[in-house]
């Protein structure tokens, strides 16, 4: 069994860049603690500490659709649905280190689990 470090995800909406292209499928990876620690010297974070999970996820998320790199200007362009989406992922992977949650059926009472990276918001 292999340590999962990476972890992909679909937005529920998507990030709209400039040309109109939609970005949906992404890979965000595991935290380290110089990615909790360094985004608490950014002076945008020390002015608003609602900041600190856009430098957060901005510096975990290692792909979204086909944009070559993720800065915090992105992040703050998604649609609030996506970013709490986005916050809850990271929250999972991080600290339980999966992207699984649990589920029962209401009719019949079968536990499973559903992975909520991949197909996610896919409609």
């Amino acid at each position: 069994m292999s340590f999962m470090t990476q972890f992909e995800f679909t937005l529920p909406r998507g990030y709209v860049d400039k040309d109109g292209v939609v970005h949906k499928k992404g890979v965000m990876r595991l935290a380290t603690a110089k990615d909790e620690i360094l985004p608490l010297q950014d002076y945008r974070v020390q002015n608003n500490r609602a900041y600190l999970v856009i430098i957060l996820l901005s510096r975990v998320i290692e792909q979204l659709g086909s944009l070559k790199s993720i800065n915090p200007s992105i992040i703050e362009s998604l649609f609030s649905v996506d970013l709490a989406y986005l916050q809850d992922f990271y929250r999972r992977v991080n600290e339980e280190g999966s992207a699984m949650i649990k589920a029962k059926c209401p009719e019949c009472g079968h536990s499973f689990e559903v992975d909520t990276g991949g197909d996610l918001g896919e409609s």
